[in-house]
């Protein structure tokens, strides 16, 4: 195991009650980061120039705006050898402090747009390309998948061969063109999930609010936590957590504004009769069957999110290599000065379990 970085300045007090997390870090589990990303060459080189790419560029051009296409592109052309060369990976690692990483492929190969032939080669590609790079670290390395999301009968075929290859589970978007994920034609996708264990990872990629955002890389700021907490709301009002209770699903982002924001929620299920027929259970309530990374920038609002869904709930997560994400995860994970208890959880203790380590 790696050794832990040297303690992050300390953050805002804690609440009442609490005590900071020791310096002394006895490490009983893993540190383990479950929002780190792969880009895969062979997946873009599978998709250039077909029918459909050019029309999703502009439509990614009109949501981001050119002032953030600007910076975008040359991030992710600086970013592109630790996200694609396991070594660089590790040493990244090593100096976070990580010992495992669960590593999904970066949300910009989720290709919506694409027929069906061209999402399922996509999703072969991706699965096994996250597969071979986990390969070349296994005892430090776990991998998801991709499924087709606009093929909703493709879904559980592709989640299959992502198992198969060894990952364990998938990375979905928000939403897909036309589909929410309260849509019964994903329900296979959420049985097969929940009846193989398999692990879902909830990460946006664009946000319908579209042109609003396009200044001040709002699509990201704003639109990524927005697109959680619609997408969310969307599993939970529609019955999917009551229907499929044994599904793994992660969040990225903390979950978006839905966690500091659900008692908004609570009130809509017991105040009008159009919220409250979807789901059995207070929304709030649901947050306790899902899992949350600890990626929200403000250690106020990580002890919320820990407040609201639980310890057991939360996740280490930082974002690799990206520039939205980390560079000291555990860093940001003491600033929030928690209970030892509830960080050596979410620095390891809840994604040993949730991923079956040993």
């Amino acid at each position: 195991m790696t050794a832990p970085p040297p303690q992050a300045a300390a953050g805002p007090g804690p609440p009442p009650g609490h005590r900071p997390s020791s310096t002394a870090d006895t490490r009983p589990s893993p540190t383990v980061d479950v929002h780190a990303h792969l880009l895969i060459p062979e997946v873009e080189a599978r998709v250039s120039g077909l029918p459909g790419l050019a029309a999703a560029r502009d439509l990614e051009a009109r949501r981001n705006g050119p002032a953030s296409l600007a910076v975008s592109g040359p991030m992710v052309r600086a970013v592109l050898p630790r996200a694609t060369d396991v070594r660089l990976r590790l040493a990244a690692m090593d100096a976070q402090g990580v010992d495992v990483q669960l590593v999904s492929p970066s949300p910009s190969h989720y290709h919506y747009w694409a027929d069906e032939e061209t999402a399922e080669k996509v999703c072969r590609l991706a699965a096994e390309a996250t597969a071979a790079h986990c390969a070349g670290a296994p005892d430090r390395l776990r991998g998801l998948g991709l499924v087709p999301l606009q093929h909703p009968g493709h879904t559980v075929r592709a989640l299959d061969h992502a198992l198969e290859h060894g990952l364990l589970g998938v990375e979905i978007s928000s939403h897909a063109p036309g589909r929410e994920l309260s849509d019964p034609a994903y329900e296979p996708l959420w049985a097969r999930a929940a009846a193989t264990g398999a692990i879902l990872f909830l990460h946006p990629f664009g946000c319908t609010l579209d042109e609003r955002l396009d200044r001040w890389y709002l699509s990201n700021t704003v639109g990524q936590p927005a697109e959680n907490a619609v997408a969310l709301s969307h599993l939970i009002f529609s019955g999917v957590l009551d229907r499929h209770p044994e599904l793994k699903l992660i969040t990225a982002h903390g979950g978006g504004y839905l966690p500091t924001h659900i008692g908004r929620s609570d009130h809509a299920w017991s105040a009008r009769s159009d919220a409250g027929t979807g789901c059995v259970h207070p929304p709030s309530s649901y947050l306790r069957r899902l899992y949350f990374d600890s990626l929200v920038h403000d250690p106020h609002v990580l002890r919320a999110l820990i407040g609201a869904a639980g310890a057991d709930r939360v996740l280490l997560g930082s974002d690799f290599p990206f520039d939205m994400g980390t560079e000291d995860p555990v860093g940001a994970l003491r600033a929030a000065m928690l209970l030892d208890a509830d960080f050596h959880a979410v620095r390891g203790g809840n994604a040993a379990a949730l991923l079956r380590l040993t």
